[in-house]
């Protein structure tokens, strides 16, 4: 049985039932437990699916609990063998405070078809469909990305909107983008949603680029993939510890740059259900004890990229 619209309405789900379960702890400075609530309904929904699913893009190792460790068993078994990258809550930090893009997002592969690596960072780069494969590229100078990208769009280099995460370790970057007038979109997290802002005009970013979570950078290669849109990632191995686990992975190059059809090979699903509003999806809306989501679902094989609305009566 290959991955199918049975499936995709089981995984929409599971990551709209992980949303609402985290939704009280909104604005309640607990991202913890937030956290564990989405993780723990993620878990329970998948259960109960009829396939053989292991985690391979989780939140941490086996003494990591109650996160969704790598190397993780679910479903009740059956002819399904199914990979499985998850983030129960992308950006923590917007459930806690209460601000806009936190989303609960999974997805789905057939086995051996998701990279398999250890939770760790990596760099990324990532550009509409529009662009030229060739064009752009990860070891290419950053000067070098923004010019062949706005000769490729047929743009000034001012009005070209860069998306990256915000912190300290771009600041060499943000510097750069600066000296080229380019046009910034700094988030404070999810950089899930921020690599998905690449595949839809409407978003008005042309290149996401830096540093930020190897799981996210899967997951976000999914949903990628089903726009035919380009997606580079190089894992960044910073300890001995990342070193190890990746060797013992079976990673033996560990600068190999990873083009998009290493990370994701073959047929993927994809779905991002907003906790809060944010760019990509809204978030979840009560209304007479029913609670209304809005899901982001990509399916490759069958060209699907659309918003699905869903209603729920469950109790939290």
């Amino acid at each position: 049985m290959a991955l199918n619209k049975e499936l995709i309405d089981k995984i929409i789900t599971i990551t709209s039932r992980a949303a609402i379960s985290c939704h009280k702890f909104l604005g309640k400075n607990d991202k913890i437990n937030a956290d564990k609530a989405a993780t723990d309904t993620m878990r329970n929904e998948i259960n109960k699916l009829e396939i053989n699913g292991k985690v391979v893009i989780g939140e941490g190792e086996l003494d990591e609990a109650p996160m969704l460790y790598i190397g993780e068993k679910l479903g009740t078994g059956g002819n399904l063998d199914i990979d499985i990258a998850v983030d129960p809550v992308e950006g923590t930090n917007f459930v806690a405070k209460n601000l806009p893009g936190a989303l609960s997002v999974i997805a789905f592969a057939e086995k051996g078809n998701l990279f398999n690596a250890p939770e760790t960072y990596m760099d990324k780069l990532a550009v509409s469909n529009k662009v030229p494969n060739d064009a752009t590229d990860l070891d290419f100078p950053l000067e070098k990305n923004i010019k062949n990208l706005a000769d490729s769009l047929n743009k000034d280099i001012s009005d070209i909107t860069a998306c990256l995460l915000n912190r300290p370790r771009h600041n060499a970057i943000i510097k750069t983008l600066k000296e080229m007038n380019v046009k910034m979109k700094l988030i404070s997290d999810g950089d899930v949603s921020g690599a998905l802002m690449v595949t839809n005009d409407k978003y008005n970013v042309d290149i996401f680029l830096g540093i930020g979570g190897g799981p996210e950078g899967v997951l976000a290669a999914s949903a990628i993939d089903a726009y035919g849109c380009k997606f580079q990632g190089r894992f960044l191995f910073n300890n001995d510890k990342d070193i190890l686990r990746a060797k013992q992975m079976g990673i033996k190059d560990l600068k190999k740059k990873y083009e998009l059809k290493e990370i994701i090979k073959g047929d993927s699903i994809f779905c991002a259900t907003g906790i809060t509003s944010g760019d990509l999806v809204k978030g979840i809306n009560i209304k007479d004890k029913t609670y209304m989501t809005q899901s982001l679902v990509t399916h490759k094989s069958s060209n699907m990229c659309k918003i699905v609305i869903r209603e729920d009566t469950i109790k939290t």
